[in-house]
């Protein structure tokens, strides 16, 4: 197992502790390039800047990504470690300096987290260099990896005690992560979204901005976060679903309900997509929709055919 100590902003991690973030997005104003350091479900500690230098918390990594600004504050608003869009935008134009009304982000998505109190605080790296702008990964086995470890798991236990992985519920060493991170939405819309190659999953559409992650059974009734309960639907197909008036049947066909055209007098374009199957779902087989959940719109949510 691996651990990445990632140099951290310490008004945004003072900001999420303030709110009792469960989730985050730890953002990089300029960063488009991949984040391979750690694997998801491997741990992400916090360090503050000098002449701080502390270690301050962590939390667990989920999965890292790019997204427009714009995107990145709908998707987990708060959770971007500022009260407001405007205050956001305002934090990455100071860094960038060139003023983009809505440039793209490095967005490295973290759920599950500590906070330590500051008395709780503990010491950076020994090996640490004044001259990473980013962070550094070790191996939580050995050397400074273990010792960092070591020092962050009362609290990791104190906080998600249940979450980790054991023989006799002691967390051991060696093993390729800790957790099965648990997804918040922001983390269920980033990977729904990357799952289904930023498209619709019936349509194709590829315009982000009206690409949204749908639940099949809603969260507000035992739905989870996870991509398999989950499909990237263009928004007017994403409320049409929600409402009952389409679904998507357990060998990954649209039907649409007769009801639009009855309360409507209209649907044409819905109804040409009736009968068509899924033309996007993920690659994996363990994240394309779950045939329970698509029972339980079917069986719940549709208004029939």
């Amino acid at each position: 197992m691996k651990i990445f100590v990632g140099l951290t902003d310490r008004d945004w991690f003072h900001f999420l502790r303030a709110k009792e973030a469960v989730e985050m997005n730890f953002w990089r104003p300029r960063s488009t390039s991949a984040f391979n350091a750690i694997q998801p479900g491997e741990l992400f500690l916090f360090k503050t800047r000098y002449p701080e230098h502390r270690i301050v918390g962590g939390a667990f990594l989920i999965r890292h990504t790019t997204l427009p600004l714009d995107l990145a504050w709908s998707t987990f608003e708060e959770a971007n470690g500022a009260a407001s869009l405007a205050e956001f935008r305002a934090k990455i134009n100071s860094i960038r300096r060139d003023h983009e009304k809505n440039p793209t982000i490095g967005c490295t998505i973290l759920t599950q987290p500590f906070y330590l109190r500051d008395a709780d605080y503990f010491p950076a790296p020994s090996d640490w260099s004044p001259n990473l702008v980013t962070g550094k990964s070790y191996d939580a086995a050995t050397g400074e990896g273990l010792r960092l470890f070591e020092q962050a798991r009362s609290a990791i236990m104190e906080v998600q005690a249940s979450e980790i992985k054991s023989d006799d519920e002691a967390p051991r060493y060696g093993e390729d992560r800790i957790i099965k991170p648990r997804l918040g939405q922001g983390g269920f819309r980033v990977l729904v979204l990357d799952e289904y190659e930023r498209r619709c999953s019936i349509t194709g559409e590829r315009t982000l901005p009206v690409l949204e992650a749908a639940h099949i059974r809603p969260y507000s009734d035992n739905g989870p976060h996870e991509i398999s309960n989950g499909l990237l639907l263009r928004s007017d197909l994403h409320t049409l679903f929600d409402r009952g008036y389409m679904t998507v049947t357990s060998n990954l066909r649209v039907e649409v309900s007769r009801r639009i055209r009855e309360e409507f007098s209209n649907g044409r374009d819905y109804y040409a997509l009736h009968g068509k199957e899924l033309k996007v779902f993920p690659s994996t087989p363990s994240n394309r929709p779950n045939p329970e959940f698509l029972k339980w719109h079917n069986d719940n949510c549709f208004l029939g055919s």
